[in-house]
């Protein structure tokens, strides 16, 4: 397969994926109450997470900042989407990272891991989302770490869904993903 041909299907499959994240924040999302922010519980971040390990880290950032960012900016939530769009860069890079320190390629079972890591990581972009959003609107930094952290909730069980849905979905699609990638 020639690399244009590699790139337009790249192309395709990151475009797929930025709807199927986007739609997954829309049709299933559970807001929950927070001191700091609005958050919610939703399957977009999994989703961002497979996009980054079917894609690569740079296809997969984009997906992930165009179906999360793009949630934002339509949503109600335009004026903190760039800091949703640096916690994708964040994931990207740490996935990316672990996808080829854990060799995944050979040893699916380490997708449980990547899972793991990667919803621990979400909660900890996720205070630091909270620690901005509070100075943002002109709180104490003292406050503002404080809050941020009792706003966690909805990052913990994002986190959770993260850890348990990735390898679900990874285990099911991998190797279909993987011959339509490769198809000639």
């Amino acid at each position: 397969m020639s690399d244009r041909t590699l790139r337009t299907r790249k192309l395709i499959f990151t475009a797929l994926f930025a709807a199927i994240i986007y739609i997954g924040i829309w049709v299933l999302r559970i807001p929950l109450p927070a001191i700091v922010g609005r958050p919610f519980i939703h399957f977009g971040n999994p989703l961002m997470i497979l996009a980054i390990i079917f894609l690569g880290g740079g296809w997969g950032f984009v997906a992930g900042a165009i179906g999360l960012g793009g949630f934002d900016v339509l949503n109600g939530y335009a004026a903190t989407s760039w800091l949703t769009v640096s916690e994708v860069a964040v994931m990207a890079i740490v996935v990316t990272l672990l996808v080829r320190a854990l060799n995944l390629k050979n040893h699916s079972g380490r997708i449980v891991a990547i899972g793991i890591i990667a919803g621990f990581t979400k909660v900890v972009t996720s205070y630091l989302v909270g620690v901005v959003e509070a100075l943002m609107v002109g709180t104490s930094f003292h406050v503002a770490v404080g809050a941020a952290f009792a706003s966690l909730l909805a990052a913990v069980i994002n986190a959770v869904a993260t850890a348990v849905i990735v390898p679900l979905l990874y285990l099911a699609l991998h190797t279909i993903f993987a011959r339509l990638l490769a198809r000639r």
